[in-house]
């Protein structure tokens, strides 16, 4: 766990969810892919793009919602995370919860991995 006295990163917010701790680096950028992707878009009212529509292919049929769920994935990471690529996503519709796999890489290093979420 780190705290706020021991940051070493420019980028770096606090932790989601625990009190006094901050994440920088991979899972700086792997919080805010979560928090692009878990936000509707439209609910933030001074930034009405912010987000994702992810929700609303939920009860859409699979195989409808399952592509439109990676699209949404892969252009609403591409406009509010500039500083990751994504090199792979794949999504499952499980009792009306969205598994995604996202296979990512942080620009300009050997940095890499996946990310799976549940939303």
């Amino acid at each position: 766990m780190t705290t706020i006295n021991e940051i070493k990163s420019v980028d770096w917010q606090l932790k989601l969810n625990e009190t006094a701790s901050v994440v920088e680096g991979i899972d700086d950028i792997d919080q805010c892919i979560l928090i692009i992707l878990s936000t509707k878009k439209g609910s933030v009212p001074h930034r009405p793009e912010f987000g994702s529509y992810i929700w609303q292919y939920i009860d859409s049929p699979v195989n409808e919602a399952v592509p439109n769920i990676i699209r949404e994935v892969i252009d609403s990471i591409a406009l509010w995370e500039p500083r990751v690529e994504i090199t792979s996503v794949t999504a499952e519709i499980i009792n009306s919860q969205v598994k995604i796999n996202i296979g990512r890489k942080i620009k300009n290093t050997d940095i890499s991995g996946k990310l799976e979420l549940i939303l």
